[in-house]
């Protein structure tokens, strides 16, 4: 028993004497915390109570940190120098852009604001007409009379109602073959236009295509009308005064070198010597410099001026260079926007001065300071399309389509041709109303062999595997059916026994 309470307590003394040094070891951790705080705490301190002499010292040692940085940015130089290259790339072009929009952009019009008198009568009639329809040109028309003519003030739902009645009865009917009804009023009187061209209206001097000519060519969309010309209306003062609308009209009207000068050519020199007439110029407002530095345009060619000529070598002198450079030198342009030949300026009543062009460039003349370009027009309805886009064509067609027949006339309704307009821009370009147009774009096979070139149309629909749904009126014609329009579009039975009472 001793034996074994003497190897315990041995065992005991050596787990202490183990576990002595562990428990010096954590207190000397301990300690080296504790220490390791301390100058944290003072460090802490320092960096809250720092003098600007410190301050410029730690600004010093982090500036070769921004150097290492420098040094890395350098390094990939060439993938970082690509994107500030496009940036710059792409903001030219803005500027490019923006510039072209200052050119377009125009004050807007002023819209007066309707009177309280009319306000009120416009709810009024609102009032009288519940859930019934009227257009506004209607309702319009309506208030400038009654405000012109108070006496029918009391009369008002009268009128209203009688209005409504004639506004329903001339709407169209359900599955009216509207298309061929439109067809006949337009071709039918179309057979009665003269096929001659007549003088412009108001301007004798500039000649202009009329009658079933100028139908045609409205018709087909052709992309340059055969006699091309512009009313070009001008802003407040520019049409009051008469030298402001002539300073328009010399930056519209295209001016050519054989037009303002007399052209000499020296054979025994080989130099062409051009002579400026003084009072053209003037009246032009032409500088010789600007003659001169559009001669300079001309390749192989040198011109200086010589107090009031300018004369023309050659690089290479040679007998027919000299022929060929006098030939362009004629037709040289100096002044003026390409397209428009002649100009013609008009007063008209209670207008002011106004421009009539023989030619046309829609595009150019809208960027001329002094233009009114809400009231400008031109009879090119392509041009129409590309610069105010297809709306405006579509109101060009009409009013074009229009004029030409009232000009001999013939009354067609305005709704006949406005659905021709329709047809003619519906996918948002102007489309001819024929084999290239239209007609080409059918769906039906039947209807477009109908047309023209039935063979070739036969054939291609053949190899494409074509169906044809019989929708329209050609096909269900060619075929032996009930065209789907008007009473053929109405799917009733009726029963025709008769019932009791009746005789």
């Amino acid at each position: 028993m001793a034996k074994k309470t003497t190897a315990k307590l041995k065992a005991k003394k050596d787990i202490k004497k183990l576990k002595k040094p562990v428990k010096a070891e954590a207190k000397k951790i301990k300690i080296k915390k504790q220490v390791s705080k301390k100058p944290e705490k003072k460090e802490k301190n320092k960096t809250q109570k720092k003098t600007p002499k410190e301050k410029k010292k730690k600004e010093e040692l982090k500036k070769p940190e921004v150097k290492k940085t420098n040094k890395k940015e350098k390094t990939s130089k060439p993938k970082k120098e690509e994107k500030p290259i496009k940036e710059e790339r792409l903001k030219v072009k803005e500027k490019k852009e923006k510039i072209v929009v200052k050119t377009i952009i125009v004050p807007p019009r002023k819209i007066p604001e309707e009177s309280a008198e009319y306000k009120k009568l416009r709810t009024e009639i609102y009032k009288i007409l519940k859930e019934r329809f009227l257009p506004i040109s209607l309702i319009d028309e309506i208030i400038n009379k009654i405000a012109n003519n108070k006496d029918l003030m009391p009369k008002l739902k009268e009128i209203i109602d009688r209005v409504s009645i004639e506004y329903h009865k001339n709407l169209v009917d359900p599955a009216e073959a509207c298309g061929i009804v439109s067809a006949q009023s337009i071709g039918e009187p179309g057979t009665q236009m003269t096929m001659r061209t007549f003088h412009y209206a108001g301007v004798a001097e500039i000649n202009v295509t009329l009658g079933l000519p100028r139908l045609i060519e409205i018709v087909d969309a052709r992309s340059i009308p055969s006699t091309p010309m512009m009313n070009i209306y001008l802003r407040d003062e520019y049409r009051l005064n008469s030298d402001l609308a002539k300073e328009v009209a010399n930056q519209i009207e295209i001016t050519k070198l054989n037009t303002i000068a007399d052209i000499e050519t020296d054979l025994t020199n080989l130099v062409i010597i051009v002579k400026p007439n003084v009072k053209t110029l003037k009246n032009k407002n032409i500088i010789i410099d600007e003659i001169a530095n559009n001669v300079k345009k001309i390749r192989g060619i040198d011109a200086k001026i010589e107090k009031d000529t300018i004369k023309v070598t050659l690089d290479e002198p040679s007998y027919k260079k000299l022929l060929d450079v006098n030939e362009t030198l004629k037709d040289l342009k100096v002044k003026g926007i390409d397209g428009i030949k002649r100009i013609i300026i008009r007063k008209e009543p209670n207008e002011g001065y106004v421009i009539y062009s023989e030619g046309s460039n829609l595009e150019k003349v809208l960027e001329i300071e002094g233009v009114d370009p809400y009231r400008t027009t031109t009879n090119d309805i392509q041009a129409v399309g590309r610069v105010l886009g297809i709306e405006a064509a579509r109101n060009m067609i009409i009013q074009e389509a229009d004029n030409t027949l009232s000009e001999q006339g013939l009354n067609v309704d305005l709704r006949h041709i406005m659905l021709v307009a329709d047809v003619m821009t519906t996918d948002g370009s102007i489309r001819a109303i024929g084999r290239h147009g239209v007609s080409k774009e059918k769906e039906s096979v039947l209807s477009r062999a109908a047309f023209e070139i039935t063979v070739s149309h036969l054939l291609q629909a053949a190899r494409r595997g074509e169906t044809d749904q019989l929708g329209g009126v050609a096909e269900n014609i060619i075929v032996g059916q009930p065209v789907n329009l008007g009473t053929g579009a109405v799917e009733l039975v009726m029963r025709s026994s008769k019932k009791r009472g009746i005789n």
